[in-house]
This record gives structure tokens, C-alpha cells and sequence, in this order.
């Protein structure tokens, strides 16, 4: 039997995600809740949501994450962690607020919170914690005893994150045809958002000029090109890039994006481009479109080989990486002490986001940081 490992003083782990559609029903419905605010019409939205219905209505993020919530359990069970892992969404069921309810109702005192977004960012981090602040509010509406609700730090740079990565930068290089394997570019995308977004994103010290989301962006896509040439003894030419940009045109958003820049390495005579979509914890919508849809066929009227590379998924390293960030933040709680594990020149992101980090436009409460009100 292994060693039984001590999460204390946490008694439960709550993976926290986005959410998506399971049928085509469920489109304009979801798309509803993310956009609720911004007033955007029913038929727009039906116009947005046709990259769903292109999969049957269904998108493939739930059931992604019902892989790492097994994934997550047989790790766990298996190292003699006794921690029990709960799944909440902010778009659609199963509903954070319902969760949080389902886990009070358990008798959790004491919440970790895993997010399915391992960067900086408003949209990556603030936000689920403004979420988890307005879960909060609603059971304490009801008259419910709040749990004390914390989050894991970012971990782009832990090595269970970044070893799947390489492994399937790795891999789409040796499926390419072997006359153009070694002049591949390599093309690194995530999800673009706002300049003003990327300047403000992470603690305040460090806002400005992208800000912490394309700094750790680019600490990652060095580690991976990097360990892709130490296995392959090829130093592949390698860019950040970006995708899925959603807003109005006469906002800037991070630059360049992916299908532009496809067309610009092919103009300079690259032979071969591997997307390697390291901005995404999983093979969710914006992967399956964007890269396999839309940048594919761009690639093939283009006559430019491409591959696309593996997102981290379920794989088994990553659920180890979620254990270890777990154990680390329970010693940190206890006062024990911990070496944080981090690869590259950032060094492990801090466990309490700061005040005005990541600052929202409009100030709303935000759970788990150091400026919650639920401390």
C-alpha cells in the first residue's frame, strides 16, 4: 500500500473550468451565459455557435475534464492521497454554484481550487475567482456556512505540464515527411486577448508590455524548444502566436495571429510549420476549430505541411504535477516548509494573487486572492 500523503488542511479539490455545450440544444443557451451583460442578440449568437453545431453541438471540453477528474482520483488513490476531487463550470453544468453547495452539504471545510487555465490573465484567473466569489455570496444568501476556498498557483512552468508538451512537439516533428522535418518551424499559439488585457494581466510590478501572460507564454515556449532540440539535435526557428480572437475590430488584441502567420513563414519559404497550442489545458473548441479547422485549411491552400501537437489532456504526468501543487500548497498552509517546482526563469507563480492583479474593467469582489472578502 503507498504512504498516505496529508492535503491538510484541505479536505476536498475543486476543478474549476469553462464549461460547454453537450447537444446542439445547448448552444445558444451557453453562449447566453458567457456573454450575459453585453447584450448581444440571439441570431448573432446562433451565427457564433456554428462552430459547435460543426461538432454535432457538442463540445469536447466536458468530457475532457471528466478524463482529468478520473485521471486526477486514480493519482491520487493510487499515491494514497485521500482527497476527495469535485468538478464545478462557470458556463454550464455541472454549475459552480451547485458544486460549492453539493461540497457544503459534504461537510468541506477547506476548498482547493483547481482552474483549467495554467497563465495569468483576467480571463484566466481573476475572473473564475470572481466567480467563486459570486458562489460564495449565493450560499451565503441561503444562509450556508461558507467554506474557506483557495487556488492553486499557475503552473505553466512545472515540469507535468511542460513534458507532455514536449513529448508532442516531439512527435509532430517525426510525422512530418522527412524532407521537411528539419526546417519545421515551430508556431506556439494561445488564446489572444486585448493589449489591455495582456499589459495589466499578473501583480502589478509586473504590468506593462504584454504583461505576465506573454512573459510566461514566452518562458514556456522557450522550455519546450529547447528540450525539442536537445531530443531531436535540431535548433527549430520558433514563434508565440495567437488564436480565437472574439472581439470588436477597433480593439487591438495580441498579434500575430495564426492563420496570418502561416502565411507569412510559407511567404518566406519554410517548408513545414508544428502548432503547438500551449496556451490550452486540453482538446477543446478552440483547438479542434481554430487549429484543426481553420489554420489546417489555411496550411492546405497554402500547400505548407503542417502538424498539430498534442495538448497535456489526462496524461498521467500532468495529474501527478496536480498532486505535488497540492501537496505544496498544504505545507505552505501548515507553516512546513516546501521547495515550490518550477522550471525556467520565472520561478513558481505566487500562491495569493495581490491586489491588482489581473484588475477586471469594472471592480468586482474576487474569491481566493488577497483582496477577497470571504478570507
Amino acid at each position: 500500500m503507498p504512504d498516505v500523503l496529508d492535503a491538510t488542511p484541505y479536505d476536498a479539490l475543486l476543478l474549476l473550468s469553462f464549461g460547454g455545450p453537450e447537444g446542439p440544444d445547448d448552444v445558444v443557451p451557453f453562449l447566453e451565459n458567457v456573454t450575459r451583460g453585453r447584450g448581444i442578440p440571439k441570431e448573432r449568437l446562433k451565427e457564433v455557435g456554428q462552430h459547435y453545431f460543426l461538432f454535432g453541438g457538442v463540445s469536447p471540453i466536458n468530457d475532457q475534464n471528466r478524463a482529468l477528474l478520473d485521471a486526477l482520483r486514480k493519482d491520487f488513490a493510487d499515491h494514497g492521497l485521500d482527497l476527495p476531487v469535485y468538478w464545478g463550470n462557470r458556463n454550464w453544468a455541472p454549475y459552480l454554484t451547485d458544486t460549492l453547495r453539493e461540497m457544503v452539504a459534504d461537510g468541506r471545510r477547506r476548498i482547493l481550487v483547481l482552474a483549467t487555465s495554467a497563465y495569468a490573465s483576467y480571463s484566466g484567473c481573476r475572473q473564475y475567482r470572481e466567480n467563486l466569489a459570486d458562489s460564495l455570496a449565493a450560499l451565503q444568501a441561503e444562509g450556508l456556512d461558507l467554506p474557506k476556498v483557495d487556488k492553486l498557483r499557475h503552473y505553466f512552468n512545472h515540469p507535468g505540464f511542460l513534458e507532455p508538451m514536449i513529448d508532442g512537439v516531439v512527435a509532430s516533428l517525426a510525422d512530418l515527411p522527412e524532407d521537411v522535418r528539419d526546417g519545421a518551424h515551430l508556431a506556439f499559439s494561445t488564446h489572444s486577448i486585448p493589449l489591455a488585457a495582456a499589459d495589466s494581466s499578473g501583480p502589478a510590478e509586473e504590468h506593462g508590455d504584454g504583461g505576465a501572460y506573454v512573459k510566461e507564454h514566452l518562458d514556456v515556449a522557450r522550455l519546450v524548444a529547447d528540450a525539442v532540440r536537445e531530443r531531436t539535435g535540431v535548433d527549430h526557428p520558433w514563434q508565440l502566436v495567437y488564436q480565437s480572437r472574439s472581439g470588436a475590430p477597433h480593439i487591438p488584441w495580441l498579434e500575430p495571429d495564426i492563420c496570418d502567420h502561416l502565411e507569412e513563414r510559407h511567404a518566406a519559404g519554410v517548408p513545414a510549420v508544428v502548432m503547438a497550442p500551449i496556451g490550452f489545458v486540453s482538446d477543446h473548441m478552440e483547438v479542434l476549430y481554430d487549429l484543426d479547422t481553420e489554420a489546417t485549411a489555411k496550411a492546405a491552400e497554402l500547400g505548407l505541411p503542417v502538424r498539430r501537437s498534442a495538448t497535456v489532456g489526462a496524461d498521467p504526468r500532468f495529474a501527478a504535477a496536480i498532486r505535488e501543487l497540492v501537496l505544496e500548497r498544504a505545507a505552505v498552509e501548515s507553516g512546513r516548509q516546501v521547495t515550490p517546482c518550477a522550471l525556467g526563469a520565472l520561478g513558481a507563480s505566487h500562491n495569493l494573487c495581490p491586489v491588482g492583479c489581473c484588475p477586471a474593467r469594472a471592480p468586482r469582489p474576487a474569491a481566493a486572492g488577497a483582496d477577497s472578502p470571504y478570507a
